[in-house]
Parts: C-alpha cells; structure tokens; sequence
C-alpha cells in the first residue's frame, strides 16, 4: 500500500502459496541460574552456543513426549481386553509352527 490513502489493492496471497522460514525467531527469559547450570552440564560444543544448546534440548524434549505418548498408548491398548482377546488367538493360530523347533532368533 502507498504510504496516501488510495485505492491501491494491497497483494492477497493465498493461505496455500505462503512460504514460511524454516527458523522462527522467539526471544525468552531465562534466568542467570538456569543458564549456568545448563552450561555446566552441556557437552563442550554445545556451551557456547544457547541457540543450538536449547535446539537440541527442545528436541530431546519432543522424542520424550513422543515416546510417552507412545508408552501410554501401548499401555492402554495392553490392558484392553479386545486387544488381549486378539494376540491370545493369534498366538493360538501359531502355536504349532512355535513347536518346530528352530530357535526363536
């Protein structure tokens, strides 16, 4: 738009078109504490470096939740008695070939 009122049409892009950057840019507060803590207890390579430090630890962060979730799922579905129902008779379908006698590698 110019910088006069007129009626110039500002550029619509569509929500599908849009280009986003692959770094987004947050600033937070951490307290001086934190921060020497976590150096201490960071690898070498990573002390010097708070972006890639809190990078990788958001990662670690994420694959926990994920193997959580994961965790409670299978937990869940362990103790549902559909589920229980279903792995005894397949284990019944294959009780005779676990009868063979080949070793269970």
């Amino acid at each position: 738009m110019c910088d006069k009122r007129c009626d110039m049409k500002a550029k619509v892009v569509p929500k599908a078109a849009r280009v986003f950057p692959r770094t987004v840019r947050r600033s937070v507060a951490l307290s001086r504490q934190l921060i020497e803590e976590v150096n201490a207890l960071a690898p070498p390579d990573l002390r010097q470096n708070l972006n890639r430090l809190v990078t990788v630890a958001l990662q670690e962060f994420a694959a926990q939740q994920k193997a959580r979730a994961f965790a409670e799922a299978m937990a869940h579905m362990a103790a549902d008695p559909a589920i229980q129902a279903e792995c005894a008779a397949i284990s019944k379908d294959f009780a005779t070939a676990e009868a063979d006698g080949l070793k269970d590698d």
